[in-house]
């Protein structure tokens, strides 16, 4: 029993220390080890006489964000062009940081660093944060020992995968705010208001029209019912989205139909086509063979109609196909992007080219957001105007025929 706790590994932890080393200067640092008695022992061979010695709590902190690792990429790309050694770049960056979880992640990849573990292996340990794309641009870059350019391209990527998801994001924003706010509103009008007028009218001794009828039969319905409308409703959407995320059946059906949609479905389909060919000249850039770029493209585009293309195309490819003839026979891509791809693979600049039909569908995509608010505003009004002016309306019916009751 003893030997098998013994062999039990030690989970490390970072300490924080200060010190002063053999010149009466005082230092402080941080240091990944298993325990406080490992990190004086460590130091004091390093000559440092130790003042304080503090374990870095792990909990706290905000969620890594996708925004936080694209800032992190473009400020180690910055340092390493600036002639920063790498270490000493995620040292700095580590500091920076405003979030402890970033912080710790950071720290714990110069570890990994530190004892001689590759930085693309150090970033495919953390999955969460560095997709397989990101790790593959990095070893591209540190077999090629290119790894600032990379780093760099890495970031341009990033930044401008962020921006179009900002951009339809914003779009989106407008119309489910307004949707979100007529339904607290109707929710108020049929739990509060109509039970009022229902009593109001029970008092005038007449026949109430028909109109004013229905709504206050759907009052009566939701204030009996609201827990298993809520329920309902809310369940419904939870359950959809789980199923959206963990089905392919249900992904390819709803990625079908967003790209199908009258208005969004141009802005979806756009907003695709533009992080695909960023992606796959990206890749291609960097020296990623076409075959094995592919595999990253896929899940980059973000919908389940290009990656199962993407997977078509990379099996045709990989037959000896040429790219364009295989993107054509998928039937996903417009005229644009196919012409500009088999101008690319004659003229032997496919990334440049591919990087132009991002430029291009990026603009698109800023063009149609910019119209998109403006476009939408006269069909949310009409439907809002139906809806609870539908209802004033056929509360206040009653309310005109009040001369004739008196």
């Amino acid at each position: 029993m003893a030997t098998a706790l013994a062999a039990r590994p030690t989970k490390d932890s970072i300490f924080e220390w200060e010190g002063k080393d053999k010149n009466g200067k005082l230092v402080r640092g941080e240091i990944r080890a298993g325990g406080e008695a490992v990190v004086n022992a460590s130091l004091r061979r390093q000559g440092i006489l130790i003042t304080k010695v503090k374990k870095r709590r792990t909990s706290g902190g905000k969620a890594i964000k996708q925004k936080d690792i694209a800032v992190f990429t473009r400020q180690l790309a910055t340092m390493m062009k600036a002639g920063v050694p790498l270490l000493q770049a995620f040292d700095i960056v580590a500091r920076g940081s405003t979030n402890p979880r970033l912080t710790r992640l950071l720290n714990e990849i110069r570890g990994d660093v530190e004892t001689g573990t590759s930085l693309s292996s150090a970033f495919r340990k953390h999955p969460m944060q560095f997709d397989a794309l990101y790790c593959n641009l990095v070893e591209a870059g540190e077999a090629g020992g290119i790894l600032e350019a990379l780093l760099d391209r890495l970031a341009i990527y990033q930044e401008k995968t962020l921006a179009i998801k900002s951009k339809i994001k914003s779009a989106l924003m407008y119309p489910v705010a307004v949707i979100v706010v007529a339904f607290v509103v109707l929710t108020v009008i049929m739990i509060f208001v109509i039970p009022a007028f229902k009593e109001v009218f029970r008092s005038f001794g007449a026949d109430l029209p028909a109109p004013t009828l229905a709504v206050i039969a759907m009052s009566e319905f939701f204030v009996a019912y609201w827990w298993a409308i809520f329920g309902f409703l809310f369940g419904g959407i939870y359950f959809f989205l789980q199923a959206w995320r963990r089905s392919e059946k249900m992904q390819m059906f709803m990625d079908r139909l967003l790209l199908r949609l009258p208005v969004f479905g141009d802005l979806i389909n756009k907003s695709v086509i533009a992080r695909w060919t960023r992606t796959l000249s990206t890749m291609f850039a960097a020296g990623v063979p076409l075959v094995e770029a592919l595999d990253s493209v896929g899940g980059a585009s973000g919908n389940a109609v290009y990656r199962l293309a993407t997977a078509q195309i990379q099996k045709d490819v990989s037959t000896g196909s040429a790219l364009t003839t295989a993107m054509t026979q998928t039937g996903v891509f417009p005229t644009m992007v196919l012409q500009m791809a088999a101008i690319g693979e004659e003229s032997g600049a496919l990334d440049h080219m591919l990087a132009k039909c991002a430029e291009f569908y990026e603009d698109e995509v800023d063009e149609m957001v910019k119209g998109l608010s403006s476009l939408m505003e006269p069909f949310i009004i009409v439907i809002l105007g139906v809806l609870i002016g539908g209802i004033v309306v056929s509360m206040y019916l009653p309310i005109f025929k009040l001369g004739s009751v008196v």
